[in-house]
This record gives C-alpha cells, sequence and structure tokens, in this order.
C-alpha cells in the first residue's frame, strides 16, 4: 500500500494545474536535474494497521520543496497551496487498492542551505485500509 499511496500522492500533486505551473518537477526522490523551484517525494515508511477485518497501513511521507530566495516569506503561498492540495486528497482510492481512513500533517522544517537556497520538508501521516 505505501507505494501505491506514494503514486496516488504524486498524481495527485502533479493534476493541481496551479502546482504544475509553479514548479519545475513534481517526482519521487530528488531530481538529478531540475530548475527550482520542484518538489519531490523524498521518504516514506511505512507500519501495520490492520483492523480485525481489514488490512491497513500506516504511511509517513515527507515532501521536500526546494527553491531559491532570500526572503523566507517569498514562497509562502506556493507552500500553502502544496498544504492545501496535500490535505484534499479524496479518501475514496478504490483503482489503488486502498480508502484513506485519515490524513493528517504531521510537522514541517525548514533550511537555508547557502547561496539564498532554501528548502521545507513536510510530514503527513495517512492511515490506509485495503479497498
Amino acid at each position: 500500500m505505501e507505494t501505491a499511496f506514494r503514486a496516488v500522492l504524486l498524481a495527485w500533486l502533479a493534476a493541481d494545474v496551479a502546482l504544475a505551473s509553479a514548479l519545475n518537477a513534481i517526482v519521487e526522490e530528488a531530481p538529478l536535474r531540475a530548475a527550482l523551484p520542484w518538489l519531490a517525494l523524498t521518504a516514506s515508511a511505512s507500519t501495520d494497521w490492520s483492523t480485525k477485518d481489514a488490512t491497513g497501513r500506516e504511511v509517513r511521507v515527507a515532501l521536500e520543496l526546494n527553491y531559491r530566495g532570500d526572503d523566507p516569506l517569498a514562497d509562502s503561498g506556493l507552500i500553502a497551496a502544496i498544504e492545501r492540495r496535500v490535505e484534499s486528497l479524496p479518501a475514496e482510492q478504490s483503482a489503488a487498492g486502498f480508502r484513506i481512513a485519515s490524513l493528517l500533517f504531521l510537522r514541517a522544517r525548514a533550511e537555508q542551505r547557502g547561496e539564498a537556497l532554501r528548502a521545507l520538508r513536510l510530514e503527513y501521516r495517512a492511515r490506509l485500509l485495503a479497498a
């Protein structure tokens, strides 16, 4: 379910016209060559979250936005748009073989990486049940 969830989440993000036009790449793992800004699903981990009658997984994912700017608030609109899009992922994903029982923002971490490069990591927890 973890791999299917990753694919669904990336497709959902890429399908947003505003995000797709604001970002040069929406990919799994950091792109080898892409101009800033770009968004990558850089990490995930899963554990069992089954119930008595359904197979389930708790999946934690980390999205990383890399961009350039001297002002830490310069891309706050883009960051808010990414958060809104993730949190609006439809629960019913029967074509992918699961249903989202809950999707929760866990934490964010921002850092400056020199020469006006910035990175923001957004972490989410999804609890999934087999469809």
